[in-house]
């Protein structure tokens, strides 16, 4: 089984910030799928390709992320390596991505969280990026509206593909495939 994680935070006041890419890019490769409410995110169970896929949006603030992402490793057994965690990035440029595996934080809280929850750095991550803005507080700057042009980036079917081939094939095909530019 592999497990799919967008990272944002919970409510209408955070739709469509930076900070929440990830549940932004889950909700357009999902489209009309059917979300359970668990305690500490949201469920999605699908199979693609034959393999059995959760995707799950983490119900938590980003600083806890790894809590929701702990609990579902554990009750499905699924192993780090077969996680790959969709998120923000300040060191990428506005809409970039590079796909990452046995990384760190990079200064993330959410992923501070997983690694901590966890106990290992051995997942994938699809890192996009958000630029930096030195005028503004960071804590302000990933929780500022995206702009329509940003948007329409996470909705570009290169992510749908990036999760298909996460699915389908090795990490290490993925970054051959993707990280090319």
């Amino acid at each position: 089984m592999k497990l799919i994680v967008g990272l944002g935070n919970p409510g209408k006041e955070y739709q469509n910030t930076r900070h929440n890419v990830g549940f932004i890019i889950l909700d357009n490769y999902l489209k009309d799928a059917k979300w359970s409410k668990k305690d500490l995110y949201y469920e999605y169970i699908t199979t693609i390709a034959s393999e059995k896929v959760c995707f799950i949006k983490p119900l938590t603030y980003m600083n806890l992320s790894g809590n929701a992402v702990g609990k579902v490793s554990n009750y499905y057994h699924i192993d780090s390596k077969d996680i790959l965690i969709i998120h923000d990035d300040l060191d990428l440029p506005m809409m970039k991505y590079r796909i990452k595996y046995n990384s760190s934080s990079g200064g993330h809280n959410g992923i501070k969280s997983i690694i901590a929850s966890l106990n290992t750095t051995e997942f994938s991550h699809l890192k996009i990026g958000i630029g930096k803005n030195d005028n503004i507080e960071t804590k302000d700057y990933v929780l500022s509206k995206l702009s329509s042009k940003e948007i329409e980036f996470l909705s570009s079917p290169i992510f749908g593909e990036i999760i298909e081939s996460f699915i389908t094939k090795s990490i290490n095909e993925c970054m051959n495939l993707y990280n090319g530019e």
